[in-house]
C-alpha cells in the first residue's frame, strides 16, 4: 500500500531531506585521492549525530555503516573501508538520515580527481536521468512514465539501467511502497497522487545492466567488472508539481565566490 503524507508530514520530511542534502554536500567536498571510503563514513556520521538525527542505514537489515560506499564497478551497497580513493576512480555515496521520525535518502557519484571522458560522460548521464525523472513525479502520471524516463534516456546514449535495484516509496521508513524500477513504459503502474514521497535513484552501468553480490553479502558489482554511476533524490509530490526535498544550494569553494563578487 503506497502511503500518501500530509503536509505537515511533509515539512518533516523536507526538515529530514534538507540535513541529509547538506550532509552529501559536505562529503562530496572531503572526496580526494587518498582520503579512504571509511574516513567519508565516518565524517557522515558526526554530522548525522550532531545535527540530532541517526544514520538510518546504520543498523538496516545488519548494515554495519552510515553510508553506503560504492567505488568503480560497485553498483550500490559499497561498505566504507581502508581503500584509498585513487585518481580517476568514480565514487557513489548514498546516505540516509532519520529526522523527527523521517527519513530522507539522497546519493550521488563523484569523480576522484582527473578522471576519463568516459566516467565523467556516465556520471553526466545519470544525473540527467534522475532530472528527467523527476519531471515525472506528478500527480496523474504513472510509475512506469519514472522508470521509462531513465530507461529511455540511459539506453539512447548506450548505457544500461540496473534491473535487480529499484528506487522507493519513503516516510517513516526507508524503504515503503511503492517500488519504482529505473525501466518502464509510459502510462503504465499506478498512478502518481499529491502526497506521495518518492526516493528515485538511477543506477547506469558502462556495460551490461547484470549485477553480482561480493563476497560480504551487499556490495553489488556490475557482472563485467565496467563502472556504474548512481545518483538519488527524494522528491515530495505536490500541487505545484515535484519538490526535491534533498535539493540544496551547492556551496561554492573561496576562489569561486570571489570570482562571483567580481
Amino acid at each position: 500500500m503506497i502511503i500518501g503524507k500530509s503536509k505537515k508530514e511533509i515539512e518533516k520530511m523536507r526538515a529530514a531531506g534538507q540535513l541529509v542534502g547538506h550532509v552529501l554536500q559536505e562529503l562530496r567536498w572531503m572526496v580526494e585521492p587518498g582520503i579512504t571510503t571509511f574516513e567519508v563514513d565516518r565524517a557522515a556520521e558526526r554530522m548525522i549525530r550532531d545535527a540530532g538525527a541517526l544514520p538510518t542505514f546504520k543498523g538496516y537489515h545488519g548494515f554495519p555503516y552510515s553510508i553506503c560506499a560504492s567505488v568503480n564497478e560497485q553498483v550500490v551497497h559499497g561498505f566504507p573501508s581502508d581503500y584509498e580513493l585513487k585518481e580517476g576512480d568514480i565514487f557513489s555515496i548514498d546516505v540516509g538520515v532519520t529526522l523527527e521520525g523521517f527519513v530522507g535518502d539522497t546519493a550521488t557519484t563523484v569523480p576522484v580527481g582527473d578522471v576519463s571522458p568516459e566516467s565523467l560522460n556516465l556520471i553526466r548521464i545519470t544525473e540527467e536521468c534522475l532530472a528527467r525523472a523527476i519531471e515525472q513525479c506528478r500527480a496523474g502520471l504513472h510509475l512506469g512514465d519514472i522508470g521509462w524516463a531513465v530507461q529511455e534516456h540511459a539506453e539512447s546514449h548506450g548505457y544500461s539501467v540496473v534491473r535487480d535495484y529499484v528506487g522507493h516509496g519513503i516516510g517513516r521508513r526507508m524503504h515503503e511502497d511503492p517500488q519504482i524500477p529505473n525501466y518502464g513504459k509510459p502510462g503504465k503502474g499506478p498512478k502518481i497522487r499529491n502526497g506521495y514521497v518518492f526516493a528515485v535513484e538511477p543506477m547506469v552501468n558502462l556495460g551490461t545492466y547484470e549485477t553480482k553480490i561480493s563476497a560480504d553479502g551487499w556490495t553489488v558489482v556490475t557482472l563485467d567488472g565496467r563502472p556504474s554511476a548512481h545518483t538519488e533524490h527524494t522528491i515530495a509530490i505536490t500541487e505545484n508539481g515535484p519538490e526535491v526535498l534533498t535539493q540544496v544550494t551547492p556551496r561554492v569553494s573561496q576562489q569561486e565566490e570571489a570570482a562571483l563578487c567580481n
